[in-house]
């Protein structure tokens, strides 16, 4: 099977790694020419990784070519760029190629679901999600991990598992979509919240109870938008949350912890800068969607007014400590 992985982060290279283990032709996009003559020359995707890549994967900058006579395209591109992305693939791509999403987020402004962009920009039929507590690392290095997979297809469902499932990686397969997104969305701005209880000196109770309250307002927030309370409980849901929002290797919990030590603006601004932290960018999408469908979360509003208003951060343990 040839598999097309859309995004050279260290993510989607942890994802083609998996994909290669499997024996699979993967091929990985990267709008970076320099990452690609890297890889011609020395078979690495330096700075992003050093690890050689595998034999049965290669990396290019000509998306037409990433995308002939593909069986399967994985997106692991950043949720700020993933329309974009999309509509340049539009040209190369038909409707019946499933399309496997495992970037993480809620579209600023139109507040959409990725998801809906893919059916709107490429037509496409056969979608699936996959998220989950993994960090790269652990994939590139086969750690025993699990990954939620939801699809809206048979099709889209075998063709992902195909690619994805290992003797070190377990799958389990749902159709929530839309559950199942937002429970990977949120996870990363449920992580600020928890670096800045961690950089504001707060001990690992306090991010238990941040993580407890969390919990029961997403499986709210899942009742309102009509899809699962159970998804919850899922890898996407508490699985992910837990890791994402308790490890310094996460970028979005790093970046809570600089909030919390009430770093500089320019510090702040050179960690956005070098670092993807899709929490700190899905974090608006969640305000205005909360706002538009007229749903209560106020701890939504308290991580915005903190990172955005720059607001004193004490206000978070205020807030849980008086939340009803």
């Amino acid at each position: 099977m040839k598999i097309s992985i859309i995004g050279t982060g260290i993510y989607g290279l942890a994802i083609a790694t998996l994909c290669a283990s499997n024996n699979h032709e993967v091929i990985m996009w990267t709008e970076n020419p320099t990452l690609a003559e890297s890889f011609a020359k020395n078979h690495n995707l330096k700075p992003i990784s050093d690890i050689l890549i595998p034999d049965n994967i290669n990396v290019t900058n000509n998306l037409e070519l990433a995308l002939n006579s593909s069986n399967l395209v994985i997106l692991a591109t950043s949720a700020k760029y993933f329309r974009s992305t999309c509509k340049n693939m539009a040209p190369y791509l038909n409707k019946d190629i499933p399309i496997c999403i495992a970037s993480k987020g809620i579209e600023n402004n139109t507040c959409s679901f990725l998801s809906d962009i893919v059916k709107e920009t490429l037509k496409s039929k056969h979608i699936s999600i996959i998220s989950g507590p993994t960090f790269a690392i652990d994939i590139l290095n086969k750690t025993p991990c699990a990954l939620s997979l939801a699809a809206n297809t048979k099709k889209a469902s075998l063709t992902t598992t195909k690619a994805l499932k290992t003797n070190y990686v377990k799958l389990r397969v749902n159709k929530d979509l839309y559950g199942t997104q937002i429970c990977g969305s949120i996870k990363n701005v449920i992580a600020i919240a928890s670096g800045i209880l961690d950089g504001l000196g707060y001990s690992e109770s306090t991010r238990a109870f941040l993580l407890t309250e969390s919990l029961h307002d997403i499986k709210e927030l899942l009742e309102k938008l009509e899809c699962n309370p159970k998804t919850i409980l899922s890898f996407a849901g508490i699985g992910d949350l837990i890791l994402t929002a308790s490890s310094p290797k996460s970028r979005n919990y790093s970046y809570g912890i600089l909030l919390g030590k009430k770093a500089s603006k320019q510090e702040l601004e050179d960690y956005l800068n070098n670092n993807t932290t899709e929490g700190y960018y899905t974090l608006k999408s969640f305000k205005e969607l909360t706002k538009n469908r007229k749903i209560k979360m106020p701890i939504i509003n308290i991580i915005y007014d903190i990172a955005l208003n720059n607001k004193n951060p004490e206000i978070l343990p205020e807030f849980l400590l008086n939340k009803d």
